[in-house]
């Protein structure tokens, strides 16, 4: 079941992103976040109104899903970025499918014109996902992030919203 976010998911998206940063590349950064900070991101997140999705099993959130601004300047104003994060112990069930679709159709709604995603060049997955939701390659920035002993090549991938249909 998708739903949006509640206070109470907090911990569960707390440990999902944290073990994304501490063992794979789909976080560009090193250490992980507290409760507080978790706490700080979700009133954000609300006061922006943007949107956190959470998949849950059992009462219990096992992945989540958010997007934002693209970057913050006028013109990008119909351009976001999104994010999606699944447990370890829940990848490869086509959770990050249903909350990708989410993300798309919730987007549409909202009046975006092109969704975007920035992705690991080594992330066969996440890139397989999105070629299947017809993302299209944009462009990638190579060496530019440092993790785990080793330089980090950032890929990008968009989507036309107005031309989505699934």
């Amino acid at each position: 079941m998708i739903r949006q976010a509640v206070k109470s998911d907090l911990p569960n998206i707390l440990d999902i992103y944290n073990d994304a940063i501490l063992n794979t590349t789909a976080v560009y950064t090193y250490n992980p976040q507290t409760l507080e900070s978790r706490e700080a991101w979700f009133e954000n997140k609300l006061k922006n109104n943007e949107p956190i999705f959470v998949y849950v099993e059992r009462d219990e959130a096992v992945a989540f899903a958010t997007y934002g601004s693209f970057r913050d300047w006028p013109a990008y104003q119909y351009s976001i970025e999104h994010s999606i994060y699944v447990s370890k112990h829940h990848r490869g069930k086509g959770i990050a499918s249903k909350l990708l679709l989410e993300i798309i159709h919730h987007a549409q709604k909202s009046g975006y014109k092109t969704l975007v995603a920035g992705i690991d060049a080594t992330n066969d997955y996440s890139i397989y996902l999105h070629k299947k939701f017809n993302f299209t390659h944009s462009g990638t920035i190579q060496q530019v992030g440092y993790k785990f002993d080793k330089w980090l090549d950032l890929a990008f991938y968009q989507l036309d919203l107005n031309n989505f249909d699934k």
